[in-house]
């Protein structure tokens, strides 16, 4: 179930709805085989793919940063952040291709 073919975010032309859906079908997979790596992957790319996967569903961060001792909301807030600008298109398509790093790196 592990196996994903990268596909350009989007095409510009006639192929541009075609192409975001299968950029779509790709980013849903991923968010999927992500879950499935053999071990956990590191704190930062941890945060790299919440960062990604929020940028990708919601768009720029829209909420107001946590309190001081929300160091983890803090941390996940702040990696959200620093996407900030990105296009949700762009970001699933950085989202896929880092987990197909994660899933060279980690197995799955």
């Amino acid at each position: 179930m592990c196996s994903l073919e990268v596909k350009p975010a989007v095409q510009r032309g006639q192929n541009e709805t075609k192409s975001t859906r299968m950029s779509q079908a790709a980013f849903e997979k991923a968010a999927e085989e992500v879950k499935q790596l053999k071990s956990t992957p590191a704190d930062e790319e941890m945060l790299e793919t919440y960062a990604l996967y929020k940028q990708a569903t919601v768009g720029d961060v829209n909420t107001d940063r946590p309190g001081m001792l929300d160091f983890k909301g803090k941390a996940k807030w702040d990696a959200w952040n620093k996407k900030k600008g990105t296009s949700k298109e762009d970001a699933m398509a950085q989202y896929v291709e880092f987990v197909e790093k994660l899933k060279g790196k980690y197995g799955c």
